[in-house]
């Protein structure tokens, strides 16, 4: 019932899959421990452009994208840290560097495991010891991403983290979102605004961020495809983001646990213990029809 299989293309991929189901993820680890495809029977869930994805030089625009040490980006991609001053690329480095396959397993559910640590690279950007596991476990037509941050650092280690998803639509005029929040702010305006269920996606870009989130779930059913993507999330994720571009088939729902700038405001950044452990969990679920 449940598989896991690796291939080739270019980078090794880890195929897991749940038969009943007719379910499947790609996880390339190789490629920032990213998500790349979910396929559900003839549906293709998540959007990818191939080409980005095939240039190691450049961050990858599909998929799942894993997004540590910040989300979003930093003003002059530049934060400080006890006086001396530090450069972050938007969305930090978690989703460009290898991680390590350290588990997997096919009892109960499709599970894959990988870790990320701090080596020279990730501290000279980013002067803090750390070990992030992420685990995907798919099962029907659910993928949970379970999450572990340790700080080996000996003084409180500040980030935040999220998630960067793809999904697949033929139009987003035809989005029916349900997000649970009043208001939500655009990407580079200070102004907030009132939601009301809908954009206008006649305009180039739609890209905002929910700040205040109510509850723990949010969805959107796209009539097109008869398809509602839903999210389940911790309490840990205060911000949700959505993004679509105009002539672009795809839309982004994205969980945060802080908003754009967190590092350099403050506002709602994590800051973990010296040796301590977060453990948080992101649930994607798709219903179909």
């Amino acid at each position: 019932m449940f598989a896991i299989a690796q291939k080739s293309q270019p980078y090794t991929t880890y195929v897991l899959s749940d038969s009943a189901a007719e379910s499947s993820i790609d996880v390339v680890p190789g490629r920032g421990g990213i998500v790349t495809q979910w396929q559900i029977g003839s549906h293709a869930l998540l959007y990818l452009e191939g080409d980005r994805f095939l240039d190691p030089t450049l961050s990858i625009r599909g998929g799942i994208p894993i997004l540590f040490p910040i989300c979003g980006n930093l003003p002059d991609d530049t934060y400080t840290h006890k006086g001396k001053t530090y450069k972050l690329p938007q969305h930090g480095f978690g989703r460009t560097l290898p991680w390590e396959v350290v588990d997997q397993s096919t009892q109960d559910a499709a599970s894959l495991t990988l870790r990320l640590t701090s080596n020279d690279h990730t501290r000279a950007v980013y002067p803090f010891d750390f070990e992030i596991t992420f685990t995907y476990r798919l099962l029907g037509n659910t993928l949970s991403i379970h999450q572990l941050y340790t700080n080996h650092s000996d003084e409180p280690m500040p980030f935040s983290t999220g998630l960067h998803p793809y999904f697949n639509t033929a139009n987003a005029a035809n989005l029916e979102l349900e997000i649970p929040a009043n208001h939500y702010q655009p990407k580079d305006d200070p102004k907030i605004y009132p939601f009301t269920g809908s954009f206008d996606f006649s305009q180039a870009e739609v890209d905002v961020a929910f700040t205040d989130v109510s509850t723990t779930t949010a969805s959107v059913k796209d009539s097109d495809r008869d398809l509602r993507i839903r999210l389940d999330y911790d309490t840990l994720y205060s911000t949700l983001v959505f993004w679509s571009v105009k002539g672009k088939p795809f839309y982004c729902l994205e969980p945060w646990s802080a908003p754009r700038n967190a590092m350099n405001s403050g506002d709602r950044l994590i800051r973990l213990d010296a040796g301590a452990t977060l453990d948080t969990v992101v649930q994607i679920s798709a219903t179909l029809g």
